[in-house]
């Protein structure tokens, strides 16, 4: 079974939350929330969601400046607005910076679920023919329930682990640059110009995970001035 999309609502009145929450789980999703701008922003920015359900007036922080920095940070992050607002410039605004659809309120719940389900459809990347990744040493990796096998040990990783190692099975032919990962996985439009560990870090913890040992790596390698290499069985 496919694993279930996240949706991260944002918003700050505790009756509308609640009841999205209640609806969106109850219709399959699996849910986390914020109640703050800048919370909200932090959380979305972890690139952890398939959904982000933003409103638009919100303490700290208003939706559209929200949507704004994901746009530059997550390019590829599917939102919708929630807005109380039915003018066409708030919408043409919401919809300028980058949102992938409007609701506004007082909405229905089918018409909710229909324009999440919609959005889903044409952001949510196609789950692969076969889920399943067969590395060296015995090492089998299921994509879909974020697991891997070897000799009956039962390796768990997170969402953003088995997104990188998908990345570099699909390019598994050649060497693959960090900057490119970046671009790739975490969406950063501007990656060249991004000071950070964050693949690095996640490399080492893959190998703490998958090599038997981590320090004469045999499964992912590091290609010197390329990039990272992922050898298939």
């Amino acid at each position: 079974m496919s694993e279930k999309a996240r949706i991260l609502i944002v918003e700050d009145e505790v009756a509308i939350r609640t009841g999205l929450i209640d609806v969106l789980t109850y219709h399959g999703f699996a849910t986390a929330f914020a109640q703050e701008g800048p919370e909200g922003l932090r959380m979305a920015l972890s690139g952890d969601y398939d959904l982000v359900l933003l409103d638009v007036m919100l303490p700290g922080m208003d939706g559209f400046a929200i949507c704004q920095r994901i746009r530059q940070q997550l390019p590829d992050q599917p939102v919708i607005m929630l807005t109380a607002k039915t003018d066409d410039e708030d919408i043409v605004q919401g919809l300028s910076l980058g949102a992938d659809d409007y609701v506004a309120k007082p909405f229905s719940v089918t018409q909710l679920v229909l324009r999440v389900r919609a959005v889903l459809r044409r952001t949510r990347p196609a789950e692969p023919a076969d889920p399943c990744i067969r590395l060296r040493d015995g090492l089998v990796l299921d994509t879909l329930n974020l697991s891997g096998v070897r000799d009956d040990e039962t390796i768990q990783f997170t969402r953003r682990e088995m997104a990188v190692l998908r990345y570099l099975h699909a390019h598994r032919e050649r060497p693959v640059p960090r900057e490119e990962l970046l671009s790739k996985v975490w969406g950063y439009a501007n990656e060249l110009a991004i000071e950070t560990r964050t693949v690095d870090i996640h490399i080492a913890k893959l190998r703490r995970k998958i090599e038997p040992d981590p320090k004469s790596p045999r499964l992912l390698l590091t290609v010197r001035g390329a990039g990272y290499r992922l050898v298939a069985d």
